[in-house]
């Protein structure tokens, strides 16, 4: 008497799918991470180019600071420029000589 096999369709596994469902669910949540969480690529592209801007605003305040600084010591008690006076006074104060003429 011979066996008859039932030929039933084998299905996978339950464990293989749950493993891959979870495989990929975890790929794509690292992979978002990497990408625009908040150390990933994203993040530090914006975090460079506002080093980059803070750079500049930095060296721009550097240059005005030496600016005033320089007027600053130049209007000293210790060092008078004459002209740097003349024309501050004529600036802010409004001052004239006797032989100028004002033309608006």
């Amino acid at each position: 008497m011979r066996r008859q096999m039932s030929t039933q369709p084998m299905r996978p596994a339950l464990g293989g799918i749950l493993y891959m469902v979870l495989a990929f669910t975890l790929g794509g949540y690292f992979t978002f991470a990497a990408v625009q969480g908040d150390y990933g690529v994203f993040r530090r592209v914006q975090i460079r180019a506002e080093a980059e801007a803070l750079t500049a605003e930095r060296d721009r305040l550097r240059a005005e600071l030496k600016g005033v600084t320089n007027l600053t010591h130049r209007l000293s008690d210790d060092y008078l420029d004459i002209d740097l006076l003349d024309e501050q006074a004529r600036s802010v104060l409004g001052y004239l000589r006797s032989d100028e003429l004002v033309i608006r």
